[in-house]
């Protein structure tokens, strides 16, 4: 089996791939929106698909994928029924097991406490613990109808009552530290190891936390799986103007289904086309990689929130213009240029290669 544990450094966010590699079956557990491209990126690197986007509650710190995972591949997002994400497509309940692969299963946990719907999921030997329990701590519970009570009861009558050896990946660290263990933590953890009931909701109810920096921003978005109002609309809109509702076969069947409905160009007539000037160069890579290095007078415009962002971009505001995309090595310029057509671009070019064959003519 696959399995890669994913960082976000803006929001300590831990994101888990799980995959078969037989099967090219795929899970991803919390997602993050900025992360988007590096996601299909990952998938099309295995030649995965993605059977479903988990969420182990609505986050308050950062905004989910699962929405743009959704509108880009199809993949159905799941989230606890008790969490109020009424456009999720797949309802959680207590005890679920989802299959995937050849054999594969995650079973479904309700840990409530940090926010009623939370949930920790259950793969072979690791658990996927979100913010109910964490390395050394665990989720506060002074929001979003947290319950301190509640909280304390899961995990020491759910969660540690699994095997020592279970292994425990949380949402978030803050200290660096990547994977713990039930044994470790029903022994160590100063919040619950040794603590009666009322000790732990004592110590919850004096926590005195800032409020997390993104709440406002987060929760309702996340409530509508990682996307805003105008998103959402965009959304609709796209899937209206033939946007097939779910894509089958991996990245890489997407990725040479859209080169065959597009116009490719070598890095040579991408330079004879600038020089001539009156196109418009769009550079579909995510902002980190655009700061790294990219083609003079690019606009940025990464893939993963093209249709959300492409209305407020004033150089493509006419739809007759010449478009030339780039991305690394063209896959993620080849779906956009599919979008543009889509969206009622006239001209749109995907440049061979990407920025990779540029950099090598020079």
């Amino acid at each position: 089996m696959l399995f890669k544990q994913l960082f976000d450094t803006e929001t300590w966010t831990y994101t888990y791939l799980i995959a078969d590699p037989i099967s090219k079956d795929a899970v991803f557990i919390d997602p993050v929106n900025t992360h988007i491209d590096d996601y299909i990126s990952l998938l099309a690197t295995h030649g995965l698909q993605l059977k479903y986007t988990f969420e182990t509650h609505v986050h308050a710190d950062h905004i989910t994928a699962g929405g743009l995972l959704r509108q880009r591949l199809g993949t159905p997002t799941a989230v606890s029924e008790l969490c109020g994400a009424t456009t999720a497509d797949i309802q959680i309940q207590d005890g679920d097991v989802f299959a995937f692969g050849d054999n594969e299963q995650i079973k479904v946990i309700a840990t409530p406490g940090h926010t009623p719907g939370s949930l920790s999921f259950l793969w072979r030997d690791r658990l996927f613990t979100g913010d109910s329990l964490l390395i050394g701590g665990c989720g506060r519970t002074d929001f979003q109808g947290g319950n301190a009570g509640a909280l304390y009861d899961c995990i020491n009558q759910r969660l540690f009552t699994l095997a020592d050896e279970t292994l425990v990946y949380p949402g978030h660290d803050y200290q660096g530290r990547w994977v713990s263990s039930i044994g470790q933590e029903r022994t160590t953890n100063p919040r619950l190891a040794g603590k009666t009931r009322e000790q732990f909701i004592d110590i919850m109810a004096n926590l005195d936390l800032p409020k997390p920096r993104l709440i406002d921003e987060a929760v309702p978005a996340n409530r509508y799986c990682g996307l805003d109002e105008k998103e959402r609309q965009d959304a609709v809109a796209v899937r209206e103007h033939n946007t097939p509702a779910r894509q089958t076969g991996t990245v890489q069947d997407w990725v040479a289904q859209a080169k065959q409905q597009i116009t490719e160009v070598t890095v040579d007539t991408a330079k004879k086309l600038l020089a001539e000037g009156n196109v418009v160069l769009v550079d579909t890579r995510e902002e980190s990689e655009y700061a790294a290095g990219h083609i003079d007078t690019a606009l940025l415009l990464p893939r993963g929130v093209l249709e959300f962002k492409i209305g407020g971009i004033p150089e493509l505001a006419d739809h007759s213009k010449a478009v030339l995309i780039y991305c690394r090595t063209g896959g993620r310029s080849a779906l956009a240029a599919q979008s543009m057509q889509q969206l009622g671009y006239k001209n749109v070019l995907s440049m061979a290669g990407g920025f990779e064959a540029w950099q090598k003519s020079a």
